[in-house]
C-alpha cells in the first residue's frame, strides 16, 4: 500500500503569516461639536502617516501602522483623529535582502486598509461625513525613507 506524506514544505523554504491584526492607540476628538455640524465650508485636512517595526522574537515582528488626521476650518479645529494598528507577522526563511523590504512595504499594504475602515467609522460616528483614506504607495514611501536614511549617513 502507498500511504503519501502530507504537504510539509521544506524547512528552508520561507514562510509569512499574519499571526494577527489589532487596534494599538485609537483617539477622537471632536472639540468644537455641536457648532461645527451647522458650517458648511470646504475644511483642509492635514494628514500624517508613519510606520514602525520591532522584532518581538526571532522570527516575530509587529509592524505598526500610524495615521493622524486633523480636519480644520479656518483656525477652527473641526475634529483630529489618531489610528495606530498594527499586525504580528511570523516571517522565517526570508533572505536578509528581502526582509526590510517585507516588513516595510508588504506589512504595511495588509494593514492599512483595517486603518482606512477604523478611521472612516471613526469620523462617521462623530457625526461627520466618512473620510475615505486614498491608497497608498508603500514601495514609494520605503524607497524615500531608505535614500533619506542614506543620505543622512553621508552627512
Amino acid at each position: 500500500m502507498n500511504e503519501q506524506q502530507p504537504n510539509i514544505p521544506p524547512s528552508n523554504q520561507p514562510i509569512f503569516n499574519v499571526e494577527r491584526l489589532y487596534i494599538k492607540d485609537i483617539s477622537f476628538e471632536n472639540p468644537n461639536a455641536p457648532e461645527v455640524y451647522s458650517r458648511q465650508s470646504d475644511p483642509t485636512v492635514d494628514f500624517n502617516l508613519g510606520t514602525a517595526v520591532s522584532q518581538k522574537g526571532e522570527d516575530r515582528y509587529e509592524v505598526t501602522l500610524q495615521v493622524n488626521a486633523r480636519v480644520k476650518e479656518g483656525e477652527d479645529v473641526l475634529f483630529l483623529v489618531d489610528v495606530t494598528y498594527a499586525g504580528l507577522f511570523r516571517i522565517r526563511n526570508l533572505p536578509p535582502e528581502h526582509l526590510s523590504p517585507t516588513l516595510g512595504i508588504e506589512c504595511p499594504h495588509i494593514i492599512f486598509p483595517y486603518v482606512r475602515r477604523v478611521v472612516s467609522d471613526l469620523v462617521t460616528e462623530g457625526g461627520f461625513k466618512p473620510m475615505v483614506l486614498d491608497p497608498i504607495n508603500f514601495a514609494a514611501l520605503y524607497h524615500q525613507a531608505k535614500a533619506r536614511e542614506a543620505q543622512e549617513g553621508q552627512g
